[in-house]
């Protein structure tokens, strides 16, 4: 039973520590959310589905800068127009330490943070109203690492854009949940050097 609970806490202990490690300085974050995802299960039914894509690079400890591209389509019911939705832009992620702010990490497995983001955005609906602007949105988010390199988040974020077409501010709540793989510096090099061996 000692040797049991010996190994639990030294599992438990590596965990945390390989959190630390995975963003300290010099290491890359690369991930995606999945924004909104519903579909109508009634026969006129619509569907709603984007998806985030993300990479950022570590400049300091717990401290990470890069950028993101939101794509998604959707329809209300089957025969309303289709409306394209579209973002580009810069994030900013600070990860909590622990006990940092009287904000405990959850089962010591992973790492409260905060993200914001700024850039350009809006919608398009096919015969319809479009909005074109200043895309922003800031939010608190939890990543849960269920491997040493890999983080599942979930991401409560308000968002907004400042369009300047036919609509004004539009503005949202989002919970979103996604991945994120924590890349040492090696690491990437490693699949940089990869990449450019296949396309040769």
């Amino acid at each position: 039973m000692k040797k049991f609970l010996l190994t639990g806490i030294l599992a438990a202990a590596g965990l945390t520590a390989t959190a630390n490690a995975q963003i300290q300085q010099g290491n890359w974050m690369v991930g995606s959310s999945i924004v909104a995802s519903d579909f109508g299960l009634n026969t006129d039914g619509g569907y709603n589905i984007a998806i985030t894509p993300r990479a950022a690079y570590f400049v300091q400890d717990n401290w990470a800068v890069g950028g993101y591209v939101t794509l998604g389509t959707n329809k209300v019911t089957k025969d309303s127009p289709t409306t394209f939705t579209y973002k580009l832009g810069a994030l900013s992620r600070y990860y909590l330490s622990p006990n940092e702010g009287g904000v405990d990490n959850l089962l010591n497995h992973g790492r409260w943070f905060f993200e914001g983001n700024l850039g350009i955005g809006g919608q398009s609906t096919k015969g319809g109203l479009s909005t074109t602007g200043l895309d922003f949105g800031v939010g608190p988010g939890y990543s849960y690492f269920i491997t040493p390199n890999i983080g599942v988040e979930g991401l409560l974020k308000y968002n907004g854009v400042a369009g300047f077409g036919n609509e004004g501010l539009q503005s949202r709540l989002s919970f979103n949940v996604g991945f994120a793989i924590y890349l040492p510096t090696s690491k990437g090099k490693q699949v940089v050097n990869e990449v450019e061996r296949e396309v040769r």
